[in-house]
């Protein structure tokens, strides 16, 4: 068996992986990245972050030539829905951007190397890593290692996936027709976003969750202004309802759901499992090497070195929300550790999105966690619907509200929901990176007539002396 050394070998080529590969080779470093999949990116690109996106932009722009541009005094025929185009379309997205991976692996010199990866111990102060493959076992070693292996979607034991009639996003990106009644369980950022795809296509869509509120982490006034807008698009929302069972019965599920200590089985033909989602650490060898795991996360130091020296952990992997982009910087990060630098992730403050439509975008804390912490705080809050912007639009659904310390005004919390709430959320991320104020957003000159400018008019509403509220 050949081995070959390297300074770095990650394993797994998503977001955290592939980011640190890149940052370590520009570095100085001889870096491996060994992933399963044929293509690079990971969940994120392959079947979550980008393909979602596409449907989502795909399924507005077909539900705004059906329901709204009459408003716009453009009259078209009623649209016709080329599913089959619009999923070539998703797929091409993702092939461009996971192509644009590779090139960056081939302009850094990165080795790629696929199969499936299991750690095999220290051996003359080097980490072996053995890459299984259809064409046999390749073993590599490195000076360091770093596990980016990410999540995969959490199964219900009773309803198992199983790709045609249960499924988890994978699948739910790729059906060739539209579903004439989707079930989803759980009202988390993947279900809201795939149940309004569906919904915007013609599917009847069915949300159970088994909280009294959907994203209970979010702001409560942008959740129940979420919750409000979904429901009038026509999604159906059965909450503190609990799924209890589930059977197959003529090629349609029959789930079983409990709420107030009645029972009833809804009739679906898919059921999209959307109930969180669990890291993929089966299989590395942690175990046998004694790498410490708390709550089924790996635990890791400032450095993100695990418990066991010179291996290293990413992503979804260790403790934190899972997301792609606290992943990247937890992955530029580590590499700029190995070589010294003081670099940090500043978890404070990493933005959470839902690509619904209207978005729904936050950074920092929410009201009710203020409250509950006693915290004093002043809000200032702005409709869109008084936008100039928006109005032009015709999207005028939401707000902007800004939390801030009395006196001082230092931001606390920043919470959007609205048109482009994902690019607008920027824009607070960076005022609270660098400690800024309400104060300083609302003196910050801000383009007319723009979407943004409902920031400004919040942070002056914190001191009561919004303009055109």
């Amino acid at each position: 068996m050949s081995e070959e050394l390297y300074d770095l070998i990650v394993i797994g080529a998503g977001p955290g992986g592939y980011v640190a590969a890149i940052r370590a080779a520009q570095l100085g470093m001889s870096v491996a990245v060994v992933e399963k999949r044929d293509t690079l990116g990971g969940v994120c690109l392959n079947e979550g972050c980008i393909p979602s996106k596409a449907l989502l932009d795909s399924s507005e722009l077909f539900a705004l030539a059906r329901d709204r541009f009459a408003g716009h005094g453009i009259a078209i025929d009623p649209p016709r829905l080329d599913l089959a185009r619009m999923m070539a379309r998703k797929d091409d997205v993702v092939k461009k951007l996971t192509d644009g991976v590779a090139f960056l692996f081939k302009k850094n010199k990165i080795a790629r190397v696929q199969g499936t990866a299991r750690l095999t111990g220290e051996r003359d102060g080097a980490h072996g890593v053995d890459v299984s493959a259809s064409e046999g076992t390749q073993q590599l070693r490195g000076k360091w290692v770093l596990l980016a292996t990410g999540s995969e979607a959490a199964v219900i034991p009773f309803m198992p996936f199983d790709g045609e009639v249960v499924v988890s996003a994978r699948e739910a990106l790729s059906f060739d027709r539209v579903p004439e009644h989707l079930l989803v369980v759980g009202a988390g950022y993947v279900g809201l976003e795939l149940g309004s795809v569906w919904r915007r296509l013609g599917s009847q869509v069915t949300v159970v969750e088994m909280l009294p509120k959907m994203l209970p982490n979010t702001d409560g006034q942008v959740a129940d202004t979420l919750m409000r807008s979904l429901k009038k698009q026509g999604i159906a929302f059965r909450m503190e309802t609990k799924v209890t069972g589930f059977a197959k019965r003529d090629g349609k599920g029959v789930v079983t759901v409990e709420a107030g200590g009645a029972t009833e089985e809804i009739v679906c033909d898919r059921v999209l499992v959307a109930a969180g989602r669990r890291p993929l650490t089966a299989g590395l060898g942690l175990e046998d090497l004694g790498v410490r795991l708390e709550a089924g996360r790996i635990t890791v130091d400032d450095n993100y070195q695990t418990s066991l020296r010179g291996i290293y952990a990413v992503g979804d992997l260790i403790h934190g929300p899972m997301l792609a982009h606290k992943a990247m910087a937890e992955g530029e990060v580590f590499a700029e550790r190995l070589t010294g630098q003081a670099s940090v992730v500043d978890y404070a403050y990493i933005p959470g999105i839902v690509y619904t439509w209207p978005e729904a975008a936050s950074v920092g804390r929410t009201e009710e966690e203020l409250k509950a912490d006693g915290v004093e705080y002043r809000a200032g809050r702005f409709p869109f619907m008084a936008n100039g912007r928006a109005k032009c639009m015709d999207e005028t659904e939401g707000f902007v509200k800004i939390l801030a310390t009395p006196g001082t005004g230092r931001v606390l919390g920043i919470h959007v929901i609205g048109p482009r709430a994902s690019d607008i959320i920027a824009e607070a991320v960076t005022v609270m990176t660098y400690g800024g104020s309400a104060a300083d957003i609302a003196m910050t000159f801000h383009a007319h007539p723009t979407l943004s400018e409902a920031m400004k008019e919040a942070a002056l509403d914190v001191e009561k002396r919004a303009i055109h509220a």
